[in-house]
């Protein structure tokens, strides 16, 4: 697997509204290439909606952003060729009726179709065959993944993965292409402390091999450039904490808003939340 130079990732009050207010506003964040990001807050706090339009796949309505000198929105598809998605629920799931070697044969098939130069398409089959499979062992290697310790090895069907061990797999085939940029939704997502030590101890990894990598969870690391998210006010309103990290999202929101929110109850609350991400999310489209 290639050693790409990482994507700088840099944003300015940058934000999206949807048809029921904002998704996500007033982000600020300059982190170098080579950084783990990590975007914290609460389920439907616009978190998964960030993620999408920093790595071109959302189209953003206020401020701008730089992703490996790629000015967003106009640059949106130069974007997408240098991040890869990890794990994102609803865009790039698993197959679950694949088997784990039949994915990665499809994710380095994809990769080659549209993602290499087109004199590797003319390279002889076995050529070819022995190229992917090489970049499968490497980006196996930098997932941490073992298809020897699977209950069939590389015959184990997806569906019968561990959470970790998925998203072991879904990083592997995001490092296929060699990515400037990794995006992981949801890293924490029904791990245990013990599985997600692990899985940011894997981000470190790829991190360390210059990739910068972005990731989406409910409380982040010490030593990740922080993102915080926060829910909306009652009005469609976005606020947000300010870190001490020098990725900042600030709170732009009206000043009262915080005392209407109190008046909702938790559930009514969480639920306009991901209403509102949802709408944002069909409006601004996936790529």
């Amino acid at each position: 697997m290639d050693s790409p130079h990482g994507a700088a990732v840099k944003a300015e009050d940058f934000g999206l509204k949807g048809p029921r207010g904002w998704a996500f506003r007033g982000v600020g964040i300059d982190a170098e290439p080579g950084s783990l990001i990590a975007v914290e807050g609460p389920s439907g706090s616009g978190r998964t909606c960030l993620l999408l339009a920093l790595t071109g796949r959302m189209k953003p309505t206020a401020g701008h952003a730089e992703v490996g000198g790629h000015r967003l929105p106009k640059k949106m598809a130069a974007v997408r060729r240098l991040a890869a998605l990890g794990p994102v629920s609803g865009v790039n799931d698993l197959d679950q009726a694949l088997t784990v070697a039949e994915q990665l044969r499809e994710g380095a098939l994809l990769q080659r179709h549209y993602g290499a130069p087109v004199r590797a398409m003319l390279r002889p089959r076995a050529e070819r065959r022995a190229v992917a499979e090489a970049r499968i062992a490497s980006a196996l290697e930098a997932a941490g993944l073992d298809l020897a310790t699977l209950p069939k090895a590389g015959r184990t069907s997806v569906r019968d993965l561990e959470r970790l061990e998925s998203v072991r797999l879904s990083v592997a085939i995001a490092l296929l292409g060699s990515p400037a940029l990794l995006a992981l939704d949801d890293l924490d997502l029904k791990l245990s402390d013990s599985e997600r030590a692990e899985a940011w101890a894997l981000l470190r990894s790829v991190a360390a091999r210059g990739i910068t990598v972005l990731a989406v969870c409910s409380e982040a690391p010490a030593d990740a450039v922080v993102l915080r998210t926060c829910p909306r006010d009652p009005d469609g309103a976005q606020g947000s904490d300010v870190p001490d990290a020098p990725a900042v999202a600030e709170d732009d929101a009206d000043a009262d808003s915080g005392s209407d929110t109190k008046n909702d109850s938790e559930n009514d609350s969480e639920n306009d939340d991901k209403k509102g991400a949802d709408d944002a999310l069909a409006e601004a489209g996936r790529a």
